[in-house]
């Protein structure tokens, strides 16, 4: 019954979505709870997914020419206020420094919710001529939103994240960066977290406070509901010309920089929760498993089992992230735990089969058993790993086919919302009217206008009106 009893803990996703995500990320001890609400301990299971990312998101920033940098955590409420758009943006959000020891500050403080103003202040001081620029840097810290809800991963008060921000001589430059970037989180998300995205341009309603114009990747998840995934900014220079950011161009005439600013978070792991996983726990993608591989040992006190597994792990470990479970759990509990905590392979090996030269290997993903001699193994691992790797992303883009649909009228468009959940595609007359009637009514949200527009109808979906956009819709977290 132990066995049985720890996967039962995990409630149904078809019962309470919510309640399963909850679960999951407790029992696989991503994170823990703490005093403050709304904040989180990442545990070893969730930080090492977190490194993962960082390192492989790091090194295609790098390969782009970012550099990384590191500012302060605190902002002066009078750099804050320098950009109108950008401090009511995130007005609501924001946590005070009012103290320093036991003497009040004579100016409050910020705690970053994001370094906009900090880079500004920076970048003034630190651009001259035209040679200085492009300024393409990064930083990796965390921001800090007092959130009303918080939900582990997908919003906490305190969350990590990298963002870039760059700085050009040129419109064109700050355009062709701001695509740039998010065609390389495009591009990440499919290739390395296996979930496939919907890149496009957000709405004037939705857009960053400040920007001219903000592009975001958009992934669904399994309970049909969109979860914004990366976003990139273009700001022109209004950023500029509230800092005062000028360069002596070539021509010996001043000019103000345009800039950039992109971002992704630790709410990725949240998206790979819910995209992969399912009533038994994580599944995670072999790219980012912090252990890909589990070696679990049956009837472990029989004279050289153990030996065994670990000439094996010794084997792999070259390769591949391994270990081997050598608990003095039971096998049952021991295979319930490796699949909730999503090892994409698990592979069993006792007296038999080691008497037979050959071990048994599950996939995670599919539950599959596959017997291989110990010679194979390796070859086989690898075989495997990138199948994982290549069907996961089929996995969810055809589940986001099949819950992708297509609006010609606000009958349909109602209707759609009414009895289905996940991606509505409808038009839209460009008019922030019909944007927040939309939302009022059936608590949906412009996701974005996608770069591969399509006509389904001529008329906005909401007023009737000619339409301007073909948009995405959907509720989100």
């Amino acid at each position: 019954m132990a066995d049985k009893k720890m996967v039962q803990e995990i409630t149904s996703m078809d019962v309470d979505f919510a309640q399963w995500y909850t679960d999951v990320v407790i029992k696989a001890e991503l994170i823990d709870y703490t005093s403050v609400k709304g904040c989180m301990v990442i545990k070893p299971a969730g930080y090492a997914i977190w490194e993962l990312i960082q390192k492989q998101l790091d090194a295609r920033f790098k390969e782009t020419g970012v550099e990384n940098v590191y500012l302060p955590m605190f902002i002066p409420e009078s750099l804050l206020e320098k950009e109108k758009d950008h401090v009511e943006g995130f007005a609501p959000e924001v946590a005070w420094v009012t103290h320093g020891g036991l003497q009040p500050l004579q100016e409050r403080l910020c705690v970053r919710p994001t370094s906009e103003t900090l880079f500004c202040d920076f970048y003034k001081n630190d651009i001259h001529s035209y040679r200085d620029l492009p300024r393409v840097y990064n930083q990796w810290c965390s921001v800090v939103r007092w959130e009303k809800e918080t939900r582990p991963f997908l919003r906490s008060r305190e969350f990590l994240w990298q963002e870039g921000h760059t700085a050009h001589a040129t419109a064109e430059e700050a355009e062709a960066r701001t695509i740039q970037m998010l065609n390389v989180y495009a591009d990440f998300c499919e290739q390395v977290l296996a979930i496939p995205v919907v890149k496009g341009q957000k709405t004037d309603k939705e857009k960053f406070a400040g920007a001219v114009a903000t592009y975001t990747i958009e992934a669904l998840m399994h309970d049909g509901k969109a979860l914004q995934s990366g976003t990139s900014h273009n700001f022109g220079n209004g950023f500029a010309k509230a800092f005062d950011i000028q360069f002596a161009d070539k021509d010996n005439t001043l000019k103000h920089v345009y800039q950039t600013s992109w971002g992704m978070t630790t709410r990725l792991i949240g998206a790979i929760i819910m995209v992969h996983g399912d009533n038994e726990g994580l599944v995670l993608p072999p790219r980012v498993a912090p252990t890909q591989v589990c070696i679990v040992p049956v009837m472990q006190k029989k004279e050289g089992v153990l030996d065994k597994a670990y000439e094996l792990r010794d084997l792999l470990k070259k390769n591949f992230r391994v270990k081997v479970d050598d608990s003095d759990k039971t096998p049952g509990y021991k295979f319930a735990e490796a699949e909730m905590r999503g090892y994409p392979l698990r592979v069993e090996i006792g007296p038999k089969d080691i008497e037979a030269g050959k071990c048994v290997i599950c996939r995670r993903d599919t539950r599959e058993k596959i017997e291989v001699s110990l010679d194979a193994l390796e070859a086989k691992v690898s075989e495997l790993l990138t199948t994982i790797q290549k069907e996961m992303l089929e996995r969810a883009r055809a589940h986001r086919e099949e819950h992708t649909y297509t609006a010609k009228n606000m009958d349909e468009f109602v209707q759609l919302f009414t009895e289905k959940s996940g991606f509505v595609k409808a038009m839209w007359c460009g008019e922030r009217e019909c944007e927040d009637k939309i939302k009022e009514t059936l608590s949906v949200t412009s996701r974005c206008m996608p770069f591969e527009q399509e006509e389904i109808a001529q008329t906005c979906v909401c007023c009737g009106k000619p339409a301007k956009k073909m948009v995405y819709w959907g509720r989100a977290y």
